[in-house]
């Protein structure tokens, strides 16, 4: 029989060429140059993923001498308010100082004093963690390495569904999101690193993409992952930052450690040292709000100082925004409000659960970064559990024989794919439907939550998974791979809307406030809601797991 698809081989594929893919794609070359390993990157690897450009620090480095992995543990736990497991971020903060060199190795930019040391904020709740760095060329650093290693990288690859062989994960099929044409990868081990659910909640611009976190990321490696058999945890920590209105982009350590004020709407000063993301938003519901960022009181060098971070490092297209709000750091301000709600694995507390080894609970299957749960890891977790994830798949791919690809598995997609091809008559356009989705997500899971909400929430995406099929209008390949990414919109939602249920409590501040269970009960709920797949998609298995101590 004939078929109409490439089939390449691999040792190790890695699902999404973001900071912790890129990582590991390059560790699994320094583990063994001759192996085979490829990547599936959605957009284009250069400039993809939450840190597309640049960056302004390493968030969670143990610096011999201010800092040790067992203060960042004690911090972090109190930042996660105990819902997480410490050998994972043990083992990142314990790496850290060493990923650092390395990227100081790679000419990655981290600024010295007069004596020679590292500038080292404090951003956690206890210790001092978060090293400056000035690279606006960071990403492009990263990939530049990825190519020269000798990996393959398919760029504008969305993997739609995790190949299976028993128990085992041994590949993916891989779809072109601009011709639309299957790529089938046979591989012995498989990394996701494709972020987590940047497209969740809707903004209040109504803009679909002008989210926090890189608008490609719509749960894709949560979702496939899922569908494998691996457990997810977190997802009803749904985290909304405060952070600049109408663009979403990052500002306040950046600001205020540099002697920026923080202003409520009524002129009364907040705290500069440790601005509280949870206590921001309080304040803005009781109706202090909107905070403002003023900087005119700064001496020249200093504003100089931040526009050069904030307009080259991290996000260039901020001055063009500024410019055309009338916005000048010396005379005027910066107006703050809550982002969308989305779910993250490095900014919060939402992925696959995952091991010191980076491993999940299915045989050949890693992950890392904002896909994996390694509590608040941030860059630092991306780049750590990157490697990690690498030295693992790479142990086990060397001790793993390929097995044939199942050709009926792919031939199965092929026919759901040709499906949904055959929606070309439907009336709505898929954009459409991806608004009111998260126009409901916004309803429903974003909090405050109680159970009548998050009942709603899940009629909704009963529906919403029916109407995909029945009124979504597919007719041409951009439709069909948006129509995949608001197929895992949903998927997350349902998960989302199910772990939130189940948590009888409130926890985390405005990330997970339940209006019918107002108080923490660590008596019943310090543990972790953990969800795997049933018989079909939508039958979410619901379990408890203890938190792991070292």
């Amino acid at each position: 029989m004939r078929y109409d698809y490439p089939v390449i081989d691999c040792d190790v594929l890695v699902i999404g060429g973001g900071s912790a893919g890129a990582m590991a794609a390059i560790r699994a070359k320094e583990m063994d140059p001759g192996q085979r390993v490829v990547v599936f990157e959605k957009g284009e690897i250069k400039y993809s993923g939450c840190i597309a450009r640049g960056m302004d620090a390493l968030n969670i480095v143990a610096v011999p001498g201010i800092s040790t992995p067992e203060l960042y543990v004690e911090s972090n736990g109190l930042a996660c308010e105990g819902i997480m497991d410490e050998p994972v971020n043990y083992r990142m903060c314990e790496r850290s100082w060493d990923l650092l060199k390395k990227l100081e190795s790679w000419d990655v930019c981290f600024p010295l004093d007069e004596q020679g040391q590292h500038e080292v904020l404090q951003v956690h709740p206890k210790g001092r963690f978060c090293v400056t760095m000035k690279e606006p060329e960071l990403k492009a650093i990263l990939s530049e390495r990825v190519l020269e290693s000798g990996v393959r990288v398919l760029n504008r690859t969305m993997a739609v569904e995790l190949l299976k062989n028993g128990g085992r994960v041994t590949g993916a099929i891989g779809m072109n999101v601009r011709t639309g044409e299957i790529i089938v990868c046979n591989a012995k081990a498989v990394i996701l690193t494709a972020g987590g659910t940047a497209r969740f909640g809707l903004p209040n611009n109504g803009y679909l993409y002008g989210v926090y976190d890189f608008p490609g990321n719509t749960g894709d490696g949560y979702c496939l992952a899922y569908k494998a058999g691996a457990e997810l945890s977190g997802f009803e920590y749904t985290l909304i930052y405060y952070i600049i209105k109408d663009i979403n982009a990052p500002l306040l350590y950046i600001t205020l450690t540099r002697g920026a004020n923080l202003l409520n709407a009524f002129g009364a000063h907040r705290e500069k040292e440790h601005p509280s993301i949870k206590s921001m938003l309080l304040e803005h519901h009781e109706g202090r709000g909107p905070m403002r960022i003023i900087m005119s009181h700064l001496p020249e060098r200093k504003i100089k100082e931040i526009e050069d971070i904030l307009f080259t490092t991290e996000r260039p297209v901020q001055e063009r925004f500024f410019k055309g709000r009338d916005v000048d750091f010396r005379s005027g301000e910066i107006e703050l409000w809550p982002t969308e709600c989305f779910l993250c694995g490095g900014h919060g507390m939402t992925g696959v659960r995952v091991n010191e080894k980076a491993e999940t609970a299915v045989p050949g299957l890693y992950a890392a970064g904002d896909t994996s749960l390694v509590a608040r890891g941030h860059l630092s977790g991306a780049f750590v559990f990157g490697e990690i994830s690498a030295e693992s798949a790479t142990e086990y791919a060397a001790r793993t024989e390929a097995v044939e690809l199942d050709r009926d598995q792919v031939s199965a997609f092929i026919m759901r794919r040709d499906s949904k091809l055959d929606q070309s008559g439907n009336p709505i356009p898929v954009e459409e439907f991806e608004y009111k989705v998260r126009r409901i997500i916004n309803d429903y899971i974003v909090p405050p939550k109680n159970e009548y909400k998050l009942n709603n929430a899940l009629w909704w995406m009963d529906r919403f998974r029916k109407e995909l099929v029945e009124l979504v209008r597919i007719g041409d390949v951009h439709d069909l791979f948006k129509a995949y990414e608001v197929e895992n919109i949903i998927q997350c939602a349902t998960m989302s809307a199910t772990a939130s249920k189940e948590r009888k409590e409130s926890r985390w501040g405005m990330w997970h406030f339940r209006h019918d269970y107002p108080d923490v009960n660590d008596r019943e709920w310090m543990k972790h809601i953990v969800l795997s797949r049933g018989e079909a998609l939508e039958d979410i298995k619901i379990s408890h797991k203890e938190i792991i101590k070292m």
